[in-house]
């Protein structure tokens, strides 16, 4: 009999092949399992397994940068940096959250756009208002604090059913806000009054803040999760980002709160 050309006399084309294709992350594997079986692959990059501290280090790192560059943004006190900062963090936050992305360079440059548009947005609103950013910044620390507490302590179990609760929350208060947006261009003022400082206004902000205090919840299991699956230490990247994109979040709605009580 002579040898099958794919297979070989005594399967073992068949084997290795089965092998190589055995060390391709899964079609169906999400995002972040994906980026953890491409950094297994990479020997080099692969050192230690992620740890709680390496999160916190790159957090604190990506705040440190917002607040650098937040502060260059507050006293140039230009308004294009505020529309600039926020299109492209936005545009680098899809692509870092589709791909599941770990690259400290892409990651940096949206905590970077984030701090152009958190400082002149910031300098608007202290011009408006007395001692509100302190206000808002200690309120977001706290907010942050205390769901924390609540995670370490159990107060509440964030099951997969938690999850997508919040991520269906987080994704129809996206659409709200989308569909606002549309009708005030067309309308040419601020159709479903969210931001208009009525009751509508500060109740949808309450959402928000609500959504956002759940969301840490979710970020803190997922990292958990995470290390105790020994994902490779640049996962950390990614987890410190989801940590920042729900802080600056938390901060924005809670300084327009503080503005909507103050008006």
């Amino acid at each position: 009999m002579s040898a099958n050309p794919v297979f070989g006399a005594d399967g073992r084309n068949f084997a290795k092949a089965s092998q190589q294709y055995a060390t391709l992350p899964s079609v169906a594997a999400s995002p972040i399992e994906q980026e953890q079986s491409r950094l297994r692959q990479r020997s080099v990059a692969f050192t230690r397994p992620m740890t709680a501290d390496d999160v916190v280090t790159r957090t604190g790192a990506m705040v440190g940068v917002i607040i650098a560059v937040g502060g260059v943004s507050w006293w140039l006190d230009r308004g294009v940096l505020a529309i600039g900062g926020l299109i492209v963090g936005l545009i680098l936050a899809l692509v870092i959250s589709f791909r599941a992305s770990t690259n400290p360079v892409l990651i940096m440059a949206y905590a970077a756009c984030e701090g152009l548009f958190l400082g002149a947005i910031s300098r608007q609103y202290a011009t408006a208002y007395h001692n509100i950013v302190p206000q808002a910044v200690i309120a977001t620390a706290g907010v942050f604090m205390g769901m924390l507490a609540v995670y370490k302590f159990g107060k509440i179990r964030v099951t997969p059913r938690f999850n997508r609760i919040v991520a269906a929350g987080i994704f129809g208060v996206l659409a709200v806000v989308g569909v606002n947006l549309i009708a005030s261009l067309v309308m040419g003022h601020d159709a479903l009054g969210l931001y208009s400082g009525g009751p509508i206004a500060i109740g949808f902000t309450l959402l928000c803040i609500g959504l956002a205090a759940a969301a840490f919840l979710s970020d803190f299991d997922m990292i958990d999760r995470q290390i105790r699956r020994g994902a490779p230490e640049q996962m950390a990247w990614y987890a410190a980002f989801g940590l920042t994109v729900t802080l600056v979040w938390l901060y924005l709605e809670i300084l327009r709160l503080i503005g909507f009580l103050r008006d």
